[in-house]
């Protein structure tokens, strides 16, 4: 007799505002069965497992078409808490962690072990009190199944983003009902190497009958660690395959419906003399990204980039030279020096950022698409605005054409997906929300643009599309950028030399023609490279 599924989704519909985001989908899980589900940015992935979870956005926007059967059963959650008592947890994109909570907290939280007290006969589980030795035993043996090691008192704020990933899934491995475990691009923020412990851990939790919906836009993991495969493009399902038959190529062409060459060509443009970005005995007080005395160049129409493992400061640097951390040393842009620890006076010298925390940072989430394009520009250079003449241009209004031109143009060269300028950013996907944040960033003309993470959470055909984007509005405008990066492939593709962080420091420049193999021996503390200790602060290795 064949296994009864442990879950089943049939014919699931969702509209949004009059978007029809998915189309008739279905598919089945079985205990201990991994899913790799695939698809484009803005393919309704991130919709599909919200409808699983009972988020209040599916609620409160009209429900959603179709049945979800969990071991026989039809289901309709109302909300998460009833996803969660049923057996289903969801490690979302974005972190919910408490950032002023220890991991032990944030891992236990509403689950707390208490210590009973007598009066809780008369005065209710209120006069109980937390038993956290007993909490740290718990959260210890929860981040212990992950196989990382991170202490249960450490401060989630405190974290690198690596280890806040890891905190979020320890937190639903904790629940004893979990039966199904949802990860929504779990290895996003992850270097190579967390990734391969993550991966090592969900086939353990697997193994031991949990059914597990993987949603990655990395292929090489989708392969390596699935049993199955389901694809989406446009709201419909375009394949459900096994693993084992599907290669990588096919996989990209599936969810694209086109090819998508896997090797990008390595750049190896000629370097400008000219010193565009000059950092010197650079610190930086980012929690979890710590910089200290970093020094380096960056030529004038360079694309450099930097890289390195989680929490070794990569991304504490371009947030220090922009002001978003307390910072100090010397910054000079074209020779002229840029005051730290305030980010207008950056984007006052022609800086412009795109930050790896799009949501907090980036974006001005309630606001529709046009304002997070030109904001930053209308505030900054008094772009998209128009003057009175009747009053001698002393009153100037926002110019609607100026702006839904701009929108427009960006929206149609960066392929946002989107009912048009209007809608709101926090109704887009999460690439798409990356997205609007390069426009915001290109919408600035800027002289040197810092970018953190810039194809975080993308799928492989948007992947593409934003690294040449970055590569032509290099070459056409000649603007200088920094990249930050935790894909050293990425890096190596794009950029005319690479920088190594560790511990806080440069480890080294290479050209990014290099071979992997010196990054890598970078990367593991070999700083006794002459060629990169000599390229370390302005030469060309």
């Amino acid at each position: 007799m064949p296994e009864v599924p442990l879950l089943k989704l049939e014919n699931i519909g969702k509209e949004y505002f009059g978007n029809r985001v998915l189309a008739d989908v279905s598919f089945s899980l079985n205990r201990g069965e991994i899913l790799g589900l695939v698809g484009e940015n803005g393919a309704g992935k991130s919709t599909l497992m919200n409808i699983l979870f009972g988020m209040p956005v599916i609620s409160g926007t009209g429900g959603y078409e179709g049945n979800i059967v969990l071991d026989g059963e039809v289901i309709r959650f109302g909300s998460p808490f009833d996803a969660l008592a049923a057996g289903i947890g969801m490690v979302h994109q974005e972190f919910s962690l408490i950032p002023g909570f220890s991991a032990a907290e944030n891992i236990l939280l509403n689950r707390e072990e208490l210590n009973k007290s007598l009066l809780e006969t008369v005065f209710s589980e209120r006069l109980n009190t937390l038993d956290r030795p007993g909490m740290r035993a718990r959260a210890a043996r929860a981040i212990k199944t992950l196989g990382v090691d991170i202490g249960v008192d450490t401060i989630a704020a405190e974290m690198p983003v690596g280890y806040k990933q890891f905190i979020e899934i320890a937190r639903e491995i904790d629940r004893t009902r979990t039966r199904v475990l949802v990860l929504d691009e779990p290895t996003a923020v992850l270097t190579e190497t967390e990734a391969r412990i993550l991966l090592d851990a969900l086939r353990k939790l697997a193994d031991g009958g949990i059914a597990i919906i993987f949603i990655s836009h990395r292929l090489q993991e989708i392969k390596s660690l699935c049993d199955r495969i389901l694809v989406l493009r446009d709201g419909n399902v375009i394949r459900d395959s096994d693993a084992r038959s599907a290669s990588i190529r096919d996989i990209a062409a599936w969810m694209v419906g086109r090819n998508v060459e896997e090797d990008r060509p390595v750049r190896a443009g000629t370097i400008s003399d000219e010193v565009a970005l000059s950092v010197r005995d650079l610190w930086v007080d980012m929690p979890g990204e710590t910089v200290r005395n970093a020094a380096f160049d960056v030529h004038k129409g360079e694309i450099f980039g930097i890289g390195g493992l989680a929490g070794q400061g990569k991304l504490g640097i371009p947030n220090g030279i922009m002001g978003l951390y307390p910072a100090g040393g010397t910054v000079s842009l074209f020779g002229r020096e840029v005051e730290l620890n305030k980010p207008r006076k950056a984007l006052d010298r022609g800086m412009a950022f795109v930050s790896e925390d799009r949501r907090g940072v980036g974006l001005l989430l309630g606001e529709r698409i046009d304002w997070n394009i030109t904001f930053t520009g209308m505030q900054v250079q008094n772009r998209f605005l128009k003057g009175l003449p009747l009053l001698g241009n002393l009153v100037r209004l926002r110019d609607d054409d100026a702006i839904a031109a701009e929108s427009e143009q960006y929206i149609k060269s960066l392929e946002i997906r989107c009912t048009g300028p209007a809608q709101r950013a926090v109704e887009l996907s999460g690439g798409n929300q990356q997205k609007v944040c390069l426009a915001k960033a290109f919408s600035m003309r800027p002289e040197l643009l810092l970018i953190c993470e810039p194809t975080r959470g993308i799928d492989v055909g948007a992947k593409e599309l934003v690294l040449n984007t970055l590569r032509r509005y290099n070459e056409e405008y000649g603007t200088t950028i920094l990249i930050t990066s935790s894909e050293l492939e990425e890096l190596r593709s794009v950029c005319d030399r690479v920088a190594i962080v560790g511990e806080g420091k440069i480890a080294g420049i290479l050209p990014a023609i290099s071979p992997a193999e010196r990054f890598g021996l970078l990367m593991m503390g070999d700083v006794e490279d002459e060629g990169a200790q000599k390229e370390a602060v302005t030469g060309n290795a």
